[in-house]
């Protein structure tokens, strides 16, 4: 597989046949990152899918490089992660420099014992191929490529009607349920009459990713104004295959046909690495960019998701990343109401959770471009006295902006979650996502978050003694409550051997696990599908966990189950 030419891949366009059925439980359209994503969970979850995507290739060129740790936690869920982060390159230090010097470096991942980097950059085809591949794999899962859907009928009380065009000519097809993950352009946005409304910004950038061997670190380097691109910044990436990713920033004005040229790339390219530089264009685009969303994500039946839903510049890497946020988040709650646990209202929460999320990504996408490129002489003067004063100073420092790097977005607010009612550290609030640690399981160090899967789990966190055995009897008990729920119990090795045959437990080995989630006198977590905590005791009973079961899943009526 590792010797894949992916950007040069054609993918099996298979006609349809005669007996074919036309009705689908899901149909996903658009087999990119999130498409794929998308289709994934839906089939560990147990449901076939059906993905349609009007190409036949995967990704040119590079596009989106940087995957975040939250969207490798995810494709570890989904059997990718391992195989992403073999080929990426990992890093977590980025560099400032201003002019001529470095003013400022950080660590995005500067504590020990977590699994995954910070990020991975890995080129959007590879991205693609090993998702593609892994759906390959999934027998519920399957793609259509060169599958067009030219018209789309959306009834809210009823299965969504799409005509898609073939090679081999029309069909129609209908599902209960239907996924737009197609793109900034959205042809299915555009057949709901929907649109995306926000911020288009008057500058150009161009990428190139370039082949050359040169012994960079592996970190990000962004420079403002530096003297090889007067007045303008500049971004530098490594990538695998010794392929460099460098953007430069070229003004409003700049001709993007002009500026893709070979004999203007290489000048700037050369004035960045040396004369003498041995250097291969591989790709070159010049854009522009856009902070925008929908107003609502969920139409009836019909979802939108990744840039479909939402638009961000690429400073930060918010958007690959963001659209695998959306997916994780809906697809457990579909996954419910499909199988008639959990009433459709829950599903009105991907809305209110995602959308905003996504108000987050723009407004610090929007802040960053702000910073990069100033439209005024007083903002100009104040970027430049900023980056100055941070070579020395920690305050100016935090006001240095060049891309607020992606975090997953915590729920704070959400109707889903239970508010405390017991002490904890405000740092990690509910509506966070759970924090990852190694844990000792039959004697092996395991990772904390591989072990969650993708139902609830109620996590006990058990400091000197166990819980009640009466109250993990009515938790696993299949009869107590509709939702799935798994008991898992976090134990010192002083514990291990008080623990019940059939009981679910880690090790907390070494107490990382204690000093993440603020365990002290004992602590309960009820931690969702997708890793984020709905709800924490120091010392709960059943009625309390049920409640927040029952708040986080829309099953009873609660005071506002969607704002």
């Amino acid at each position: 597989m590792g010797d894949i030419d992916y950007q040069t891949l054609r993918l099996p366009y298979r006609p349809l046949a005669p007996d074919a059925p036309t009705h689908h439980p899901v149909i996903v359209v658009g087999a990119g990152p999130v498409g794929m994503s998308m289709a994934l969970d839906l089939a560990r979850h147990g449901h076939p899918v059906v993905v349609l995507d009007d190409d036949d290739t995967l990704s040119v060129g590079s596009r989106a490089i940087c995957f975040a740790k939250r969207t490798l936690d995810v494709w570890d869920r989904l059997g990718v992660g391992e195989r992403m982060v073999q080929k990426g390159i990992s890093w977590n230090v980025g560099r400032v420099f201003f002019r001529e010097e470095e003013v400022w470096n950080f660590d995005l991942l500067p504590e020990a014992g977590h699994r995954r980097p910070a990020f991975i950059n890995l080129q959007q085809y590879y991205c693609e191929g090993y998702l593609y591949e892994q759906c390959e794999a999934e027998p519920l899962i399957e793609i259509r490529w060169k599958h067009r859907v030219t018209a789309l009928d959306e009834h809210t009380s009823g299965p969504v009607r799409v005509t898609v065009e073939t090679p081999d000519g029309s069909y129609t097809a209908t599902a209960d349920w239907l996924i737009a993950c197609d793109g900034a352009r959205s042809p299915l946005r555009k057949m709901l009459g929907q649109e995306a409304h926000g911020q288009i910004f008057r500058d150009r950038f161009l990428i190139a990713d370039v082949k050359l061997q040169a012994d960079f670190p592996a970190e990000r380097w962004f420079w403002f104004d530096p003297p090889f691109h007067p007045n303008q910044s500049v971004l530098l990436h490594s990538q695998p295959d010794n392929v460099w990713r460098i953007d430069f920033q070229l003004g409003w004005d700049a001709d993007p046909a002009e500026e893709s040229k070979p004999e203007k790339v290489l000048p700037r390219i050369r004035a960045l690495l040396g004369q003498d530089v041995d250097v291969q264009i591989e790709w070159v685009s010049v854009y522009t960019f856009a902070c925008e969303r929908m107003d609502s994500f969920r139409h009836g039946r019909v979802f939108f998701a990744g840039d479909a839903a939402h638009r961000v510049s690429p400073f930060g890497a918010r958007g690959a990343n963001s659209g695998v946020q959306d997916i994780d988040n809906l697809t457990w709650k579909l996954d419910l109401v499909m199988r008639g646990a959990a009433p459709d209202s829950l599903l009105d929460t991907y809305g209110e959770e995602r959308e905003f999320a996504a108000d987050e990504n723009i407004l610090n996408s929007t802040r960053s471009t702000d910073f990069i490129t100033p439209k005024s002489e007083i903002s100009l003067m104040f970027r430049n006295a900023v980056l100055r004063l941070a070579k020395h100073h920690d305050f100016a420092r935090r006001l240095v902006n060049s891309g607020r790097l992606s975090v997953a977005t915590f729920y704070t607010e959400s109707s889903l979650n239970t508010p405390d009612t017991d002490a904890f550290n405000p740092a990690l609030p509910v509506g966070a996502v759970a924090p990852d640690g190694p844990v000792t399981q039959d004697g092996q160090t395991v990772w904390w978050l591989s072990q969650l899967g993708g139902s609830f789990c109620v996590v006990f966190f058990c400091d000197e003694k166990l819980p009640d055995p009466d109250l993990l009897s009515q938790l696993v008990n299949p009869g107590s409550q509709s939702i799935p729920l798994r008991c898992i119990l976090i134990v010192p090795p002083a514990l291990e051997g008080d623990i019940t045959a059939g009981t679910e437990y880690v090790v907390d080995q070494d107490s990382v696990l204690a000093s993440r989630y603020d365990v002290r006198s004992g602590a309960c977590y009820l931690i969702r599908p997708d890793q984020h905590i709905a709800a924490r005791w120091r010392n709960p009973g059943i009625d309390d966990i049920r409640r927040a079961l029952h708040t986080a899943t829309c099953t009873k009526e609660v005071s506002s189950c969607h704002n």
